[in-house]
């Protein structure tokens, strides 16, 4: 068996969770190797490709089901990246500088967002109140046939679509770039991770085992798998969710336009986004239904799938109570039909004309080989969904589960994985360094 190296540290897992930590640790850290394991044939096959995701950049504005906090603390993690895209020269590559609201309808989220401007405003100075009159000549198609009260928050000039997969090619390059021992291992499966006596790490994968002093796996759903395998997070389980979307046959908005989130609603509202990998075409969605996979375009054994939903009393109680509450059990059936062949569109379209009103079941295409899986962590002992990421880290080793916005948040959480792992090995962060690319780019 091939016994390689000893890496100061090992990721597994090539989308913009992991090739932000690459880039992280080469930067701003006095590490001298790291390996780079993705089981496919380049980076940001998954949720990190732009058909996966809908391309936002979440900074907490327009996002109506983020509380003060959480915005304020999405606002600080999105600066990483529009900052990185600024400082790289980024525009039109892998960000996109467009404008951005969400839309209410109906007298009351009239009113609700009335009151979330005023209470946001200070967090986002550059948010503007968009009247009918206004969206009329600015977005017309949301007002064509319309009849109800609207009222749109919305931003201009702002960062706010993102290639997440340029993002992490980028995140490569630039530390590839560095003086570094830096190795990317393609098509190449991580199966197995166990600690050895003197603390190091042995990562099997096809091609032999590879030492690591630590690791961290950013790899969705599998990185549960990979935990509760050597013995940690077994208080948690996953409800596999995936999402669709629809494309029109026509260019009809500019902006993204969001929808009021309802509350009772784990999942995000319908919107509107100009689609960066179809020449702006607008694409609806995402749809939210649960899916038995972890990974939407490839198959999985079984015993993965059924490890990961670790179902027992704690987790079916967590199930039953989301059904028992008649909304969420709509939303759960009316998402379950619009995947449904000859049937979708016909149910979807409902959704869309909250957008666009005079949209038809005419105009719009499912959307085939979009939408990904978002896992969602389930706590058992809390009986609870956890909507944010979650981390499980112990002697040298993490496992990031990072459902959205964590892409948007991949620097952040780069930052603190590095910091963990800077600690752990008694090396040093060049704080000064990557405080001054920050200075740079907001200046």
């Amino acid at each position: 068996m091939q016994i390689n190296k000893l890496f100061d540290t090992a990721i597994i897992g090539g989308g913009v969770a992991g090739t932000s930590l690459l880039y992280t640790l080469a930067e701003y850290t006095d590490m001298k190797s790291i390996v780079l394991f993705e089981k496919y044939e380049e980076l940001a096959l998954l949720n990190s490709n732009p058909k996966a995701n809908s391309q936002t950049l979440h900074v907490g504005d327009i996002e109506t089901n983020y509380t003060y906090a959480k915005a304020e603390k999405v606002k600080r993690n999105a600066s990483y990246v529009s900052n990185y895209i600024y400082n790289r020269d980024g525009l039109e590559d892998l960000g996109y500088v467009r404008d951005k609201m969400v839309l209410a309808v109906g007298e009351e989220e009239v009113s609700n967002l009335r009151e979330r401007y005023e209470t946001f405003k200070t967090l986002y100075p550059y948010l503007e109140l968009w009247d009918g009159d206004f969206l009329r000549e600015y977005e017309p198609k949301l007002m064509e046939g319309r009849e109800e009260p609207v009222l749109a928050m919305g931003a201009r000039e702002q960062i706010t679509t993102v290639d997440y997969k340029r993002l992490s090619e980028s995140f490569a390059e630039d530390a590839l770039a560095t003086d570094k021992n830096i190795q990317l291992h393609y098509n190449e499966e991580v199966t197995g991770i166990r600690r050895e006596n003197n603390g190091n790490y042995v990562l099997c994968t096809q091609n032999g085992e590879f030492h690591a002093r630590t690791v961290v796996v950013n790899a969705g759903a599998y990185s549960l798998l990979f935990a509760q395998e050597m013995g940690f997070g077994h208080e948690y389980a996953i409800l596999p969710i995936g999402g669709s979307f629809f494309f029109s046959k026509e260019k009809l908005l500019n902006a993204k336009v969001y929808t009021m989130q309802n509350p009772k609603l784990p999942f995000a509202a319908i919107h509107g986004d100009p689609d960066c990998t179809q020449d702006w075409h607008t694409r609806f969605g995402p749809t939210a239904f649960a899916l038995p996979k972890l990974e939407r375009y490839h198959s999985l054994h079984l015993k993965d799938l059924f490890h990961a939903l670790n179902i027992d009393k704690e987790v079916t109680k967590v199930y039953l109570d989301l059904f028992k509450d008649t909304t969420i059990r709509h939303y759960i059936l009316k998402n379950f039909l619009e995947e449904v062949p000859m049937m979708g569109k016909e149910i979807f379209i409902h959704d869309a004309q909250k957008i666009i009103p005079l949209l038809k079941v005419s105009d719009i295409t499912f959307a085939e080989g979009y939408g990904g899986m978002r896992p969602q962590i389930i706590d058992k002992k809390k009986h609870e969904l956890l909507l944010g990421e979650a981390k499980i880290a112990d002697k040298g080793i993490i496992f990031n589960m990072t459902p959205s916005p964590g892409a948007t948040s991949s620097l952040a959480i780069a930052y603190s994985d590095a910091m963990a792992l800077c600690d752990y090995l008694n090396i040093t962060f060049d704080h000064a360094k990557h405080e001054q690319m920050i200075q740079i780019c907001q200046a």
